[in-house]
């Protein structure tokens, strides 16, 4: 039985004033203010795999989608059913899917529909802790009692030293993720707002004003790290700054970390056809950053921020209620982005020859109610139809992997209700992620109170993306 143990610094020195030293010793470099708390956690020493160079991409739809507007839907339920929009035909003969994603339609032979997955939690923080950590709770907390996908790969991982980070993500957590009891090691380098937008730079991979001319002279720098070691090494704890050198400076003073990061260097074309928004441009820089080394992203599509749209009809992610927002008018604001952004990502998977090496996963925390529910919206004021939580019904998108392509997984009953072929659980897809990783879902943690916990409780990978 492997287990994980945290540690602490004893002696005099307060683990925060260990934590303050170390980053004064930085001299104020951005990144090593990101990492310095990372390198305290103790190393796992897991035995390498042979899926090292795997990746995942997490499109992550905050809020839940509605399967019955995007890949479930029903043009043969009651009018309350099926709403106001059509199936379209995609590139695979017998899946249909929303006429708002066209783009879909022509690389549909390039992904999979998983149409059965459900679980039983419709809260937003609980639904989203039993998706992405595969374990039930009772909180309400935004904040993840249990470690969910990304942090266990990213401390599954953190010995690789690949020139960028292992884990990324445009938010330093899903509403109800996080790291838990495996520490602020875990939590991925944080990318947020628009990384096409003119002048646009990444958080934390640059260098303060106060410190540019001594990384010119390297030798000088790593030398005040060796006095700081002479003066604070009382109990073998700089081999953390030791850790905080190596990520830090290797990242800031390469190349490849900040070309992986520049999308200026991707053709006007490419990044058209990606979407010139904030969607498009993020499904961009994920592509890149798992060319480049990255295990896991996670990248949020929640408000697609399109000039001109009536603000009081859209709401700020995939929640659309009927008091939050007017599900038709807000789906053709979403939609075209979404549609274009994916379908793109998932084009270049394929053409740039990653499609054995990376899996795309699009998904949100559950489903919408199968019934069309009609309120006064809270803005517009107005009668508007909406659709709640629902996960007794969901779909899911998966890319690559090297699975088969084309297929739709499972269905649900005649009005989307539930799951009626093949049901299968949140766990089952995290299950599939971990063995695309090499990542033994047995493996074992200590939680806070020092219990045992396995990455996954239950769960078996999806036989036909194996």
């Amino acid at each position: 039985m492997s287990a994980d143990r945290s540690v602490y610094c004893p002696g005099p020195m307060s683990r925060r004033s260990f934590l303050q030293a170390g980053y004064m010793a930085l001299g104020g470099l951005g990144l090593a203010d990101l990492l310095r708390q990372r390198v305290l956690a103790n190393s796992l020493n897991p035995q390498a795999g042979n899926r090292e160079d795997t990746a995942v991409i997490f499109i992550w739809l905050l809020g839940g989608p509605s399967h019955m507007e995007t890949y479930d839907m029903k043009p043969n339920a009651p009018s309350d059913y099926r709403g106001q929009l059509n199936p379209i035909a995609t590139r695979t003969p017998g899946m249909e899917i929303c006429e708002l994603l066209p783009l879909h339609a022509k690389v549909a032979d390039k992904f999979s529909i998983i149409r059965s997955i459900s679980h039983e939690d419709s809260q937003h923080a609980r639904g989203s802790v039993r998706f992405l950590s595969g374990r039930k709770t009772q909180s309400v907390n935004p904040v993840s009692e249990f470690p969910t996908v990304g942090p266990i790969v990213a401390k599954m991982r953190e010995h690789r030293r690949v020139g960028v980070p292992n884990y990324v993500a445009s938010s330093p957590r899903a509403y109800g993720g996080g790291s838990a009891y495996l520490g602020e090691s875990a939590m991925p380098f944080v990318v947020g707002g628009n990384p096409g937008a003119p002048g646009y730079s990444v958080p934390n991979l640059s260098v303060s004003n106060s410190v540019k001319d001594r990384l010119d002279d390297r030798l000088g720098l790593l030398q005040s790290f060796d006095n700081f070691r002479r003066d604070v090494d009382l109990h073998g704890s700089m081999q953390a700054l030791d850790n905080i050198n190596e990520q830090a400076l290797g990242m800031l003073t390469s190349d490849k970390a900040r070309q992986a990061f520049d999308l200026s260097q991707e053709s006007d074309a490419t990044r058209d056809r990606y979407g010139r928004h904030k969607w498009g441009q993020r499904a961009l820089l994920a592509r890149r950053l798992v060319e480049a080394g990255t295990s896991f992203v996670t990248m949020y599509m929640n408000n697609p921020d399109i000039p001109g749209t009536q603000k009081n009809r859209i709401h700020s992610n995939w929640d659309i209620h009927a008091i939050n927002g007017d599900l038709y008018y807000d789906l053709s604001v979403r939609m075209p982005p979404f549609d274009r952004a994916v379908s793109a990502l998932i084009e270049d998977i394929y053409a740039r020859g990653l499609d054995k090496r990376v899996l795309l996963v699009v998904s949100g925390e559950f489903g919408r109610t199968p019934r069309i529910d009609v309120k006064p919206g809270t803005k517009s004021k107005v009668m508007q139809p909406g659709r709640d939580h629902w996960p007794g019904a969901m779909s899911v998108l998966v890319s690559g992997g090297g699975a088969p392509m084309g297929q739709v997984i499972g269905s649900t009953t005649a009005k989307g209700e539930y799951a009626k072929d093949n049901k299968l659980d949140p766990n089952d897809l995290l299950a599939t992620v971990y063995h695309f990783m090499g990542i033994d879902q047995n493996h074992e943690f200590l939680d806070r109170s020092g219990r045992p916990m396995p990455i996954l409780p239950h769960g078996s990978p999806i036989k036909e993306l194996i």
